[in-house]
């Protein structure tokens, strides 16, 4: 599966995490063992819709468990520490009152992997599937690495507000970005342009490419692709082989979503990638959200037209930028 942009900035921000825990607590230092337990309380309610709360800040010292949601009949232990004895040390403390629950068990810092082929004694009947039951931070990525880009940006605004303090990741810049801002201040209604495009069949490619949504969309921006031409020039005298670089970003987006998509899933895909970029870019100017689709659909459609997006047709090589 692509690893988005959101993935990345999630699995970062989150390793960074576990290895601070991991480091302050051979040092003793345990203020962001006991900063997890609220963060993941929040965490792991957004990423799995539980309604989990930590007993802890209403009853110190409750033994075995750290946060616990009534409704869903769950319970949940967060620790540094991930051996066998540690869940059978929990599950052994007197939890006669949550018989029938889920019992869960968080690694914060450890692979645990290792924990879930185990078998557990488990005195008081509580529910405990160790195959599902126990967490890491290596399973909660996989878990959000399957979710759709809304919901991994969602994740992610949550991790960059939580975590702010601690750990803010510089954004860098990119000529993407400097190229849909060039595009946003263009007037493209001036810039439309019957002029023919005659480099090879764009029906043939579209053919060969499966488009059919994607088609109508090369049909309504390919009148940009004379005034991107113009752009691009006009930006490589900012700097040499600018433009390039911007296609050569583009390329790349569609040869690793190639991989996984084709036809107009593909064509979207790339669009989807390229808006996500441009918007974690440091010298992004922010616009709607239309507006820049719009201007990156026109970028993806003049990329589609020199060949540097999707598949070519046989004989046509890639047009000069």
């Amino acid at each position: 599966m692509n690893r988005s942009i959101y993935f990345n900035l999630c699995e970062e921000r989150l390793s960074i995490l576990c290895t601070r825990v991991e480091l302050r607590g051979k040092l003793n230092i345990l203020d962001f063992h006991l900063h997890s337990e609220d963060f993941y309380v929040s965490f792991l309610n957004l990423l799995f819709g539980y309604a989990l709360k930590n007993i802890n800040a209403s009853a110190q010292n409750v033994e075995g468990i750290d946060l616990v949601d009534v409704a869903g009949k769950l319970v949940l232990q967060v620790s540094s520490t991930a051996t066998k004895f540690k869940i059978e040390s929990a599950l052994g403390k007197d939890l006669s009152a949550y018989r029938g629950h889920n019992f869960k068990f968080l690694s914060i810092s450890k692979d645990a992997k290792h924990l879930r082929g185990g078998v557990y004694a488990n005195p008081h009947g509580l529910i405990f599937l160790p195959e599902y039951d126990v967490y890491d931070v290596s399973s909660i990525l996989n878990k959000i690495l399957h979710l759709d880009i809304a919901k991994q940006q969602k994740i992610y605004d949550f991790l960059k507000s939580e975590l702010k303090a601690d750990i803010e990741r510089p954004l860098t810049e990119t000529n993407l970005a400097s190229i849909i801002n060039i595009i946003s201040e263009d007037d493209l209604f001036a810039a439309e342009s019957s002029a023919s495009i005659d480099a090879y069949s764009l029906d043939e490619k579209i053919g060969v490419n499966k488009l059919v949504v994607g088609a109508q969309i090369i049909e309504d921006y390919k009148i940009y692709h004379p005034r991107i031409e113009q752009v691009y020039g006009l930006f490589d005298a900012a700097g040499r082989n600018k433009s390039k670089s911007v296609l050569d970003s583009l390329r790349y987006t569609y040869l690793q979503l190639s991989v996984e998509y084709g036809g107009d899933v593909l064509f979207f895909k790339i669009i989807e990638a390229v808006v996500e970029k441009v918007r974690t870019s440091a010298n992004y100017v922010t616009m709607p959200l239309d507006e820049l689709e719009r201007n990156v659909k026109i970028l993806a459609v003049d990329a589609f037209i020199r060949c540097k997006v999707l598949q070519e047709p046989k004989g046509v090589k890639n047009v000069a930028t």
